[in-house]
């Protein structure tokens, strides 16, 4: 068998790689990961343009925001369409909304991000969120010694309705951020709210909205207290954007649902 001839250059080759001051070793290094850290500078990127086309929000528009975010994925609910447990000491059993409340026509909506947390799809009109807003307007005119309008405690940039210091109720289940019942966003048209666990369960149901992200079960808090300091409440829920009038009645219907279980209010 002939003998391989290697020339005098590749027989100092394993030499100059093991050589701490050869240049070779890290040049190879950056060569095998310049695609991965291409890859993954992609991707970063697109997400992170992706967070900021959901637009404002509970979190800061920002490369700090955004890395909280990404924090605060690894927490998520695993499946916001299946209802939270019903505690056993929880009172009253039964929730607001009728057994007759109606199925939502048609798929949901496509949804993304956790704050914000907006529908990417089937986004209200802006003459359909005109109307929304003058409804709840009117809801608040309509009971001033139960309800007041001011900016979201949640969100920090939309109007939010809250009911009066005097009207909410302690139990944890219904403890919100300052008494907050609901907000709506211009951007798609949607909501959140909080809801009895019952409620919750005919709202997912029926199709008209899903669970918050954040929206843990009682105790699921604790895993991230350190990150998230007002975190939402185990009956916090997306209501999908109403795109008709009859879609826009049943979301008054939750909206009132929602009063009742946060402030102890029955609305006629």
């Amino acid at each position: 068998m002939q003998a391989l001839n290697f020339s005098p250059e590749t027989r100092q080759l394993p030499f100059l790689l093991a050589t701490t001051n050869s240049p070779l070793p890290i040049l190879l290094l950056l060569l095998t990961c310049l695609p991965s850290l291409l890859l993954a500078a992609h991707y970063i990127r697109k997400d992170y343009h992706a967070f900021l086309a959901l637009g404002p929000g509970g979190t800061p528009s920002t490369p700090t925001g955004y890395a909280r975010i990404c924090i605060l994925r690894l927490f998520t609910v695993r499946d916001p369409l299946s209802p939270p447990s019903t505690p056993p000491s929880l009172h009253p059993k039964h929730g607001q909304l009728p057994s007759s409340l109606p199925i939502r026509a048609g798929p949901r909506p496509t949804v993304a991000g956790i704050a914000p947390h907006r529908q990417t799809t089937q986004r209200a009109s802006k003459t359909m969120y005109a109307t929304l807003s003058n409804r709840i307007h009117e809801l608040v005119n309509a009971h001033p010694s139960a309800l007041r309008a001011a900016t979201s405690c949640f969100e920090k940039h939309s109007t939010g309705i809250f009911c009066l210091a005097a009207q909410a109720q302690a139990q944890a289940q219904r403890h919100t951020c300052d008494g907050e019942v609901c907000h709506s966003h211009p951007v798609d048209g949607s909501l959140h709210l909080t809801l009895h666990p019952a409620d919750v369960r005919a709202v997912l149901e029926k199709g008209w909205g899903e669970r918050h992200p954040l929206a843990w079960d009682d105790g699921g808090e604790e895993w991230c207290w350190w990150w998230w300091a007002k975190s939402v409440p185990p009956g916090f829920v997306m209501i999908y954007a109403p795109r008709d009038e009859r879609e826009l009645e049943v979301v008054m219907d939750i909206i009132r649902a929602a009063v009742w279980w946060v402030g102890g209010t029955e609305l006629k």
